[in-house]
């Protein structure tokens, strides 16, 4: 009988929920995908009916259930640092405490709870509910997928219970944790921190400070200074990776609010940036800077894990290793003969990573060999809900929208190739949602890299979001030499590497001292919509075993219009979870200025829907990310 055990993690950001079928995994997905709510924090309600649905099952078929983290170590350390910092944080403390004491400290009763919700057991034994550590969860969700039999794990986030950084080895079936730093003291909240001061949000804005570090100018007085004070003032890295915060500096240890602003404008000469407003070169040198110094942090706990491991190989983990920028840069220092990041790094992840720490752990099996077509063993991350023409042709009927079916894929691929070389947005909507941050393929929005203006337009009429932020390319993997200075696939869009020299365009003599949006508008190289302004890109290697269609499409472009790679970013827009359903996928078509959509074998054309009425501003229905 198949052995079943479902992850969850839940009640901080990023919900989800994924099961294990004899250590397979069967479906994974976030809870935001379902209620429409970016990051949504409660239990995963809606994603666990759906990967029990997957499987077949009930909970009753259940031989575990796995949550990401341990409840009683976190309140451990809130009352310690309370106590710590007193008199300071009371604000806080009669903000967080009551809720701890009425819910989250019983939290095994609030998750029967909820379980109990979800579905009944009907008679059968209640499976075993277990709490494996949260930066356990980061580790075993980094290494078990990974084709790695021996690795180091290094994973890094904010914070878990204790621990902000680990590094562990990986060996066979058992983790071993060789060291860890503890909070207040935090290579993401660091990080975090500073997105909060250039006025993005935090835990969703630090992929745009990421964006925006390519706009600092290497040469500026400012970004040399601030890292110099970064260094010397807030954050005393050591020579292994570990650092200590002056916590002086910093609020969130029993704030509500990441910096003490007052001594970072005095420390800095820069007053924290307004969110929503212009953005000046300081706060793009600011950034620049933070962005070194989490690099050489990692470069640092990287070395480290590898004195201490002895492995060849790297397993990453946890919310900044999705810096796609430091991992590409990592591996370009050749430390490691490869590095694998698990796809959805983040807590999201910790689901998943918690149900394999319970299989290998726990139950102390072997883990699961790869099919000898297998990169890992997370099936290119799809791992989400999927559905039929009949469901595409029934909301089609709900909002009276024609299409064009096809039963050739060929044909298909064919003519979306064409759409896209006339300069055509595409929404490409096909086959098992994504599980992780990334759209890879089955929820994407698509364009032509070579079309000078397409980056400004998938920003300001598609997304409608800031206009510096970039696009991925998704490249044939046979095809990334031609393009890039990578040399391995790179499948969950987790690693940035130059363009090839060959493709770029010689800049302006006075490019560094352009205005931003001078520089961004410059033709690079001759796919100018996924070159970004040092001519860099955050790749995603497209292969055809993992998802055919999509490779086929590529192909087909490359074929018939003499390119290789598309421009793909998720199919959303600012604010909005990505699409998950069909309905979800008409809907945000027909709310933007996207020209085409594809779903499965059905194609859509703007020009040929009827008009669009909504009674509200879909604005004001997501909050700005």
């Amino acid at each position: 009988m198949a052995e079943y055990i479902l992850g969850i993690s839940a009640f901080y950001h990023d919900s989800a929920a994924a099961l294990l079928r004899d250590g397979v995994v069967v479906a994974a997905a976030q809870e935001e995908r379902f209620t429409r709510r970016k990051h949504d924090p409660d239990f995963p309600a809606q994603a666990v009916r759906y990967v029990l649905g997957e499987a077949g099952i009930e909970l009753g078929d259940l031989s575990a259930i796995a949550f990401y983290d341990k409840p009683y170590l976190k309140f451990e350390r809130l009352l310690e640092t309370y106590h710590a910092f007193a008199p300071q944080g009371l604000t806080s403390f009669l903000s967080a405490i009551p809720v701890w004491i009425k819910e989250k400290l019983f939290m095994r009763r609030m998750l029967t709870e909820e379980l109990n919700k979800v579905g009944r057991y009907k008679g059968r034994n209640k499976p075993r509910l277990l709490f494996p550590e949260h930066h356990l969860s980061h580790a075993a969700s980094a290494f078990y997928p990974s084709p790695f039999e021996h690795a180091a794990i290094l994973t890094i986030d904010g914070v878990g219970e204790w621990a902000t950084t680990t590094i562990s080895t990986g060996c066979g079936k058992d983790i071993t944790v060789q060291r860890e730093l503890r909070f207040p003291h935090s290579v993401g909240l660091l990080y975090s921190a500073f997105t909060a001061y250039c006025g993005f949000k935090v835990n969703s804005g630090e992929y745009k400070l990421m964006g925006l570090a390519p706009y600092g100018n290497p040469q500026s007085e400012h970004v040399a200074r601030w890292k110099k004070q970064i260094l010397d003032e807030v954050a005393d890295v050591r020579e292994d990776g570990s650092l200590l915060l002056n916590m002086d500096y910093f609020n969130y240890a029993t704030g509500l609010t990441m910096c003490r602003n007052e001594r970072w404008e005095a420390l800095f000469g820069l007053p924290p940036r307004p969110a929503e407003s212009a953005i000046s070169q300081e706060y793009m040198d600011m950034a620049l800077a933070i962005q070194q110094v989490t690099e050489e942090i990692v470069f640092r706990l990287a070395r480290t894990a590898k004195e201490l491991t002895g492995a060849e190989n790297l397993c990453m983990a946890g919310g900044v290793a999705l810096n796609c920028v430091a991992n590409g840069k990592l591996l370009r220092e050749g430390m490691f003969r490869d590095i694998w990041i698990q796809p959805a790094a983040g807590d999201a992840g910790g689901a998943l990573g918690a149900a394999l720490a319970a299989y290998h752990i726990w139950q102390g099996n072997a883990r699961v060999p790869l099919e000898r077509d297998e990169a890992d063993a997370m099936r290119g991350a799809y791992l989400g809900p999927e559905f039929t023409r009949r469901d595409v042709l029934r909301v089609a009927g709900r909002f009276d929208a024609p299409c064009t079916q096809y039963d050739d894929a060929g044909e298909l691929c064919s003519e979306v190739a064409a759409l896209l070389a006339q300069g055509n947005v595409v929404g490409w909507f096909q086959g098992r949602m994504e599980y992780g941050p990334r759209a890879l393929g089955n929820r994407s929005i698509l364009g032509d890299p070579r079309h000078p203006e397409m980056q400004k337009k998938l920003n300001l009429k598609i997304k409608y979001r800031e206009g510096f932020r970039p696009f991925a390319p998704s490249v044939l993997e046979e095809a990334i030499p031609e393009y890039f200075e990578l040399d391995r696939p790179s499948p969950y869009m987790l690693l940035v590497a130059q363009v090839a020299e060959a493709r770029c365009n010689p800049l302006p003599e006075n490019y560094d001292s352009l205005p931003m949006y001078d520089r961004l508008y410059v033709q690079r190289s001759d796919i100018p919509a996924v070159t970004h302004v040092d001519n860099s890109a955050r790749i995603q290697s497209v292969s055809r075993r993992t998802n055919p269609r999509y490779w086929q499409l590529i192909d087909t472009f490359r074929r018939e219009q003499g390119c290789g790679l598309v421009v793909n970013t998720s199919f959303n827009v600012r604010g909005e979870p990505i699409v998950c359903t069909p309905r979800d996928a008409y809907t945000c078509f027909m709310r933007t200025e996207m020209d085409v959509l594809v779903m499965g074998d059905c194609l859509f054309r703007k020009e040929q829907q009827p008009a669009w009425t909504e009674q509200a501003d879909w604005r004001d229905e997501f909050e700005l990310d």
